[in-house]
């Protein structure tokens, strides 16, 4: 079976000699054939500036440009791993990064060097690629052929961050085996063709462009467009000027769309569908309605270690079943036995979250390829289950378990329903809740364009339910308004309505558009924003006044949990 495996080399030399248009960017357009020269000339370069010895590790510290395809394309050729290096990160952090990951080359562009200015990386050499430097040195190469001989399915091909609320980011290990296989499987469920246009506009430092947009786009042999950065307003230009028939998507960008003004012409656009993770059930709904594109809520790990495949019947809400392979089980972390399924009501609530929502573990053989130079976080990630099987709805198997840290529940008929991250769970009033449950309800909010919902330590024991909400343009809170939309939310639990809501004109996200809820949780009520919350034993909301929070305090600082704010 290891014969079988294909290699991202071995894909991009099959693109040489294809005279195809094979990549978009700001109107100009390359050839399959100029795309894996660009990547044998790069890959040559590659091999003479890389220390005899040291590990074969580039960083690449840029926007989506055709520089980033191409040294993704000539890591491959060269049997080396690209570092996705996020622009975001600052100081000591991104030299972090660098070194870490032990990149002995580091490819950036002018508009980021300034992020380097005073950062200490020896042994680093610093390739700028929009300087006539890089252009002279990458002519002495001109003629490069690629050649994938050398490279193996098992050679590390990503090392991609991955954030977590707490410590620094681990950076993930994918494989040209593992990519490649990934891309494969992505263009045989969606039916990917080679006329296809894959366009990126999710930054490919992050899994989500490259794994599930750039890779099926080279397996298939499909054209690939690129956006600098994610931009609502600049969308449906781009995706009518290159043709894009797919795109993805993760955290609040599809809200940002919806958030766009509404056109006549909306539906005029060449795209088939979107792939990606977060969207939720009402902002889909909305999108396919005013664009004409069908999204696909996927689920897959970014480590690899366990898969959601949306099949035909899946309920509205779900996910999906457990990809082939995959032995995937709800448990709970603390006892580590499966959750009950998950029993609904008629009108769709979840009747038994408390009790069916645990964490997503895959019981059986998996794709985690560890992290780098982090045996702790490859032990959190493969931990034993349950030391023996027992009565009682006991996991059977032993250890080596994949815990993929996202909370899950599945209903008798075995689908599977996102519920949010581990580190998103509340414990209020003893009971359990999920952060991305009541985030689901709160969409529902006329006004809200996005929300977020997070845990903040109650003064006596447990957590309390915030929320922050970015309001539509033009719009300003009214708090009996939004507590008379919460009394008509049927599947609201007694626990789950906010104590605090924040508001904020944008919601704060990260360079991936994901809710940046560590900041969130970090500032909690004691924020720039207005924040209205509902005193104990009160059924309104009023505006938190300066006094509420000065005995908000006293009354942390009396139980010993003043201490849990600053987390």
């Amino acid at each position: 079976m290891g014969s079988m495996r294909r290699t991202v080399a071995e894909l991009v030399r099959e693109r040489w000699g294809d005279h195809r248009p094979g990549l978009w960017f700001e109107g100009r357009v390359l050839s399959h054939h100029r795309v894996a020269a660009g990547a044998a000339a790069r890959a040559a370069l590659l091999a003479d500036l890389l220390p005899p010895g040291a590990e074969p590790h580039l960083g690449v510290l840029l926007d989506n440009t055709p520089e980033f395809p191409m040294w993704l394309s000539a890591a491959a050729l060269a049997g080396a791993a690209v570092a996705g290096i996020n622009p975001t990160r600052r100081g000591p952090e991104l030299a972090r990064d660098i070194l870490h990951t032990e990149c002995r080359v580091l490819i950036t562009e002018r508009a980021h060097l300034r992020l380097l200015d005073g950062l200490e990386l020896p042994g680093v050499r610093v390739l700028v690629t929009d300087t006539d430097a890089y252009a002279d040195l990458l002519a002495s190469y001109d003629g490069a052929k690629p050649d994938a001989s050398g490279a193996t399915p098992d050679d590390r091909l990503l090392l991609y961050f991955t954030s977590g609320s707490t410590g620094a980011p681990k950076a993930a290990i994918c494989s040209q085996g593992r990519l490649a296989a990934a891309g494969q499987s992505l263009v045989d469920q969606f039916g990917v063709r080679p006329d296809d246009t894959h366009y990126i506009c999710m930054p490919m430092f992050h899994g989500n462009a490259v794994i599930a947009d750039w890779a099926p786009a080279l397996a298939a042999g499909a054209t690939v467009a690129l956006r600098r950065r994610f931009s609502a307003s600049g969308f449906l230009a781009d995706v009518r000027a290159c043709g894009a028939t797919y795109f993805t998507y993760v955290g609040r960008a599809v809200q940002y769309l919806l958030a766009t003004p509404a056109r006549p012409d909306d539906r005029d656009n060449p795209l088939r569908m979107g792939f990606g993770t977060e969207a939720g059930a009402v902002d889909a709904a909305a999108f396919e309605e005013r664009f004409g594109v069908r999204l696909v809520e996927g689920y897959g790990s970014s480590e690899g270690g366990a898969a959601i495949q949306r099949v035909p019947g899946t309920p509205a809400g779900a996910i999906g079943r457990a990809a082939p392979g995959d032995d995937l089980a709800v448990v709970d972390p603390a006892t580590r036995r499966e959750c009950p399924p998950a029993v609904f009501a008629e009108d769709g609530r979840l009747l038994n979250g408390a009790d069916s929502i645990g964490e997503l573990v895959n019981r059986g053989r998996n794709l985690f390829e560890g992290y780098w130079r982090n045996p702790a976080a490859d032990a959190a990630r493969r931990r034993r289950g349950s030391p023996r099987a027992e009565s009682g709805g006991e996991v059977e198997n032993g250890g080596g378990w994949y815990w993929t840290g996202d909370l899950f529940y599945r209903d008798a008929g075995g689908f599977l329903y996102f519920a949010g991250r581990t580190d998103d769970r509340l414990r209020v009033d003893s009971e359990n809740l999920a952060a991305a449950m009541i985030e689901n309800i709160l969409a529902r909010y006329p006004d809200a364009a996005a929300v977020a919902v997070y845990a903040v330590p109650d003064p006596v024991a447990g957590d309390q339910v915030m929320a922050t909400v970015a309001l539509r343009a033009g719009v300003s809170f009214d708090p009996l308004d939004f507590g008379a939309f919460l009394l008509d939310q049927p599947d609201l639990g007694t626990k789950m309505a906010p104590r605090f809501v924040r508001i904020v004109e944008r919601m704060p996200v990260t360079a991936t558009n994901k809710i940046h809820r560590v900041g969130l949780r970090r500032e909690g009520f004691r924020c720039a924003d207005p924040v209205w919350w509902r005193p104990p034993g009160e059924c309104a909301y009023r505006r938190l006044a300066e006094a509420d929070v000065d005995g908000l305090m006293a009354e942390y600082r009396a139980r010993g949990r003043e201490e849990l704010l600053m987390r």
